[in-house]
């Protein structure tokens, strides 16, 4: 898995930048950190679980995956879903991203994973030339309201944050890797 998907990207925030660059410089640093969790495993290592639970680092990087698009695609611009998303019958299948994991190839879930960064990287620079995270986003909320580019930035730090630190000990079990941040070099 190489984690260059549209580089130049910041490594962490600055450390006295703009609210915009403070946000897009966590979510950076959250998927980099991520990749560096998911980096250079083979199925076996993929599909590693803990315990009771059914979560693998293969579910994870689909998982993110579809929330990039989720976020970064519909909500944002509000339009539908790319593949694989557009043909899941989510209605039957609500887990399909974790449980359909397992039958995908690890070259496949890295690049699926780093398509939809490279995606929501795109659209949200988009979003940004037309206005600040003031702006609303294009999809609305049930009760009518629309959310702020902020709020949608905001949203996906948290859901990377969460699934970091089942990353951190998953991958931990495996490998023993561990550690807040990836070198330098990676």
């Amino acid at each position: 898995m190489s984690y260059d998907t549209e580089a130049p990207v910041l490594i962490e925030p600055p450390v006295a930048g703009s609210e915009a660059d403070t946000l897009i410089g966590s979510l950076e640093r959250q998927r980099r950190t991520f990749a560096w969790k998911c980096e250079g495993l083979d199925a076996a290592g993929l599909g590693t679980r803990l315990g009771p639970s059914a979560l693998t680092l293969g579910g994870l990087l689909k998982h993110l995956a579809l929330v990039e698009d989720e976020y970064f695609t519909r909500r944002l611009l509000g339009v539908e879903l790319p593949p694989p998303w557009d043909a899941v019958d989510w209605d039957a299948d609500p887990d399909w991203e974790w449980r359909s994991a397992a039958q995908d190839k690890p070259e496949q879930l890295y690049a699926l994973w780093e398509e939809a960064v490279a995606r929501s990287r795109a659209n949200l620079r988009q979003v940004l030339s037309e206005g600040g995270v003031d702006q609303l986003v294009r999809h609305t909320w049930p009760d009518g309201r629309a959310p702020s580019v902020r709020r949608v930035l905001i949203d996906l730090v948290e859901e990377y944050a969460r699934h970091l630190g089942q990353a951190d000990m998953i991958r931990e079990s495996i490998d023993g890797r561990v550690g807040e941040d990836p070198p330098a070099d990676f």
